[in-house]
């Protein structure tokens, strides 16, 4: 079985994953990480030499490449879940878990944060209406929902429970 995290930029996605991956004994994969060492650059760079849209295509692939794969948690980019492909696809290897943050929360954490391109620059209300217009997708793509106001080790240990 495979955990995929998904949930808004900022919520803990990559912090827990590690977290949770270590606690039960699984691989961890960050799919942003992965993709960035599989195209030989980063995202930002890969938003303005390509475009969303290619990057999108990327996270698809990547994501049906765990389909054989065992036993990995896998933090998945803030907008992987929105193309139902990705949703389905992840749903189909295993547990889909969404943390869910409070948007001030996610604000703290990626506000001046240069490698998010679709946070970069952005305001503050521009945010918080892709943020509120993600959080119905999010619930839609999970088959667990766990909120992210503990610590990310208590956040770890609620996934772990909430799978099992």
């Amino acid at each position: 079985m495979n955990i995929f995290l998904c949930g808004f930029m900022g919520c803990g996605k990559s912090t827990v994953g590690r977290l949770l991956a270590r606690n039960m004994n699984m691989d961890f994969y960050d799919l942003d990480e992965y993709i960035v060492k599989n195209e030989g650059r980063s995202i930002p760079d890969i938003f303005s030499q390509d475009g969303e849209g290619y990057f999108r295509d990327l996270e698809t692939k990547a994501i049906k490449s765990f389909a054989d794969k065992e036993n990995c948690v896998i933090a998945l980019g803030g907008g992987a879940v929105l193309r139902k492909e990705n949703a389905l696809a992840a749903k189909a290897q295993g547990e889909v878990v969404y943390i869910k943050a409070e948007f001030d929360t996610c604000y703290e954490r990626i506000c001046g944060d240069t490698n998010r391109p679709l946070a970069s620059g952005a305001d503050r209300g521009s945010l918080e209406k892709r943020y509120n217009d993600r959080e119905p997708v999010y619930s839609d793509a999970a088959s667990v929902t766990v909120f992210a106001d503990g610590t990310p080790e208590e956040i770890a240990q609620l996934i772990e429970v909430s799978v099992k």
